[in-house]
C-alpha cells in the first residue's frame, strides 16, 4: 500500500505541458499474441507486486482472450501517471489515491456500480468511499486501507506498572502514561512526535477535538484551521515535546520512531498497519489500541487508502470495468494478503477483526466518516505548504495559534482560485 504524500504542483504543470504538446489521438485496442491487452499500473514492488501479477493471471484465466500488462511504476508512480495522462496514453486501469488532482482524467464509476447489482456495494466499508469521491462522483473502488492506531510496548508498560490501554481511553490518560514511561537516564520516552509531520496524518487528531483544517464545503479556513479546537490538538503534541515526555523523531540526525520502538526505548507511537509485521519480525512485545478521546468527544478515524480506477482515455472501458470488478471481488481481496480486507464478508471470513493486533484498525475505520482536506479543495497543495510550515514550527516549541493565523492569512488567496 502506498503511504499517502501530497503531489507536488510541479507534476500537474508537467502533465499539462505534455497534454498541450501531445496529439488528441490515442492508440486503439492493443493486441498481443491475438489477445486484447489491458494495461494496469501499480506502485507496488517486491512481494506486493507479485500479488498484483497473480491477480492479473487469475483474471486472464477467466478471460482467455485478454492479456493484463502489469506496469510497475514503483516510487515514480505519480510522475509517470501524470505524464501518461498528459500524453493521452494512460494505462486502462491504475491504482489511485489523489483524486482531487486526477479526477478529470478518470472515468466516473457510478454508472457501472449502479448497473452491477451483483457487486454488492453494501459489502464494502462505507468510510472508504469518502476517499475516492470528488463532487459526489465515485472515481475509484477501494483496494486497500490503513487507519491510524496507537502501538504500545508491553515490556515498558509492565516495567512501569501501568495497565495496558483499552478502547475508550483519553488523551489525559495517554499523557499520564507517557510521563510514567519516560526515563531520560535511559533515553527512554513515552511517545514520539515526527519533527516534520505531514498535516494529512494529523487530521484524525484534529477532528477528534472538534477541529479541522478546512470547512466541510472546502471554501473556508479562517476560523477553522486556526480555531481553538485545531490549535489545542496540535499544541498538545508540541507541549509533550517541551515537557520531555515525547521525543522528536525523523528529522536530520534523528532516529525514526520505529527504530526507537524496536529498541524498546519508546512506550507509544501512532502508526498504520504496515508496522505490524515489522515489529513482529523484530520480536517487540507490543499491542495496538484505538486512538484516545478528548474527554467525551467522539474519536475520529483517518484513513490511508488505495483505490483502483479507470482512465477516461481508455479505449476499452467495459473490459477495464470487468477487471476492476474482479479486483474488487472476494477472490482477489483474499489474494491481497498485504492489505486489510476492504469487504466486510472477507474480514468476517478471515476473522481479521477478531485478531487483537488488527481489530483496532477496523474500529477506527468505523469512526472514519470525515473527508480529508485535500479532497475538499483543488488548491489544497498550495494551502498545505503554509500549514506544514506552521505545524513544523509548532513541533519545535513555537506557539501554535499565531503560526496557524499566519498560515491562514498566507493561504486564503488560494481558496477562490
Amino acid at each position: 500500500m502506498k503511504k499517502r504524500n501530497l503531489v507536488l504542483s510541479l507534476l500537474i504543470a508537467i502533465a499539462l505541458l505534455l497534454s498541450a504538446c501531445s496529439s488528441n489521438t490515442s492508440s486503439g485496442k492493443e493486441k498481443k499474441d491475438g489477445k486484447t491487452v489491458l494495461r494496469f499500473a501499480t506502485w507496488d514492488a517486491g512481494n506486493t507486486l507479485k500479488i498484483q501479477e497473480d491477480i492479473a493471471k487469475a483474471f486472464e484465466k477467466e478471460n482467455k482472450d485478454v492479456k493484463v500488462q502489469v506496469e510497475a511504476y514503483g516510487d515514480g508512480f505519480d510522475q509517470k501517471i501524470a505524464a501518461s495522462f498528459g500524453a493521452k496514453n494512460p494505462p486502462d486501469v491504475m491504482y489511485m489515491w489523489d483524486f482531487t488532482t486526477y479526477h478529470h482524467s478518470l472515468e466516473p464509476l457510478d454508472g457501472y456500480t449502479e448497473e452491477d447489482s451483483d457487486l454488492n456495494m453494501d459489502d464494502f466499508y462505507e468510510g472508504l468511499f469518502n476517499y475516492s469521491k470528488v463532487d459526489g462522483k465515485l472515481y475509484g473502488m477501494p483496494a486497500g486501507f490503513s487507519t491510524m492506531v496507537v502501538y504500545y510496548n508491553k515490556k515498558l508498560y509492565d516495567e512501569a506498572g501501568i495497565p495496558y490501554p483499552q478502547d475508550g481511553w483519553t488523551w489525559d490518560e495517554f499523557i499520564e502514561n507517557a510521563r510514567k514511561l519516560t526515563d531520560k537516564s535511559k533515553k527512554q520516552y513515552g511517545f514520539a512526535v515526527t519533527s516534520e509531520p505531514d498535516p494529512y496524518d494529523l487530521q484524525g487528531l484534529v477532528w477528534s477535538n472538534g477541529g479541522s483544517f478546512i470547512s466541510e464545503d472546502g471554501t473556508k479556513i479562517d476560523g477553522v484551521m486556526n480555531s481553538k479546537e485545531t490549535v489545542d490538538a496540535l499544541q498538545m503534541y508540541g507541549d509533550m515535546i517541551k515537557e520531555g515526555i515525547a521525543v522528536s523523531t525523523g528529522g536530520a540526525n534523528q532516529q525514526s520512531a520505529s527504530e526507537i520502538f524496536k529498541a524498546n526505548k519508546l512506550g507509544m507511537l501512532i502508526n498504520g498497519v504496515w508496522s505490524v509485521k515489522s515489529y513482529t519480525d523484530a520480536k517487540v512485545d507490543f499491542g495496538t489500541v484505538v486512538m484516545p478521546a478528548f474527554g467525551s468527544k467522539p474519536v475520529k478515524g483517518l484513513i490511508n487508502s488505495s483505490s483502483i480506477s479507470i482512465a477516461k482515455d481508455s479505449k476499452q472501458k467495459e473490459l477495464a470495468w470487468k477487471f476492476v470488478k474482479f479486483f474488487s471481488s472476494e477472490q482477489a481481496i483474499k489474494m491481497r494478503t498485504a492489505d486489510l480486507p476492504v469487504r466486510k464478508s472477507v474480514a468476517e471470513e478471515t476473522k481479521v477483526t477478531e485478531d487483537p493486533l488488527y481489530s483496532p484498525f477496523y474500529t477506527m475505520l468505523e469512526k472514519a466518516d470525515n473527508s480529508p482536506a485535500f479532497l475538499l479543495n483543488k488548491n489544497w497543495n498550495e494551502v498545505n505548504r503554509n500549514l506544514s510550515a506552521a505545524i513544523n514550527a509548532a513541533m519545535i516549541g513555537q506557539d501554535t495559534k499565531p503560526l496557524l493565523d499566519k498560515a491562514v492569512k498566507d493561504s486564503e488567496k488560494y481558496l477562490s482560485k
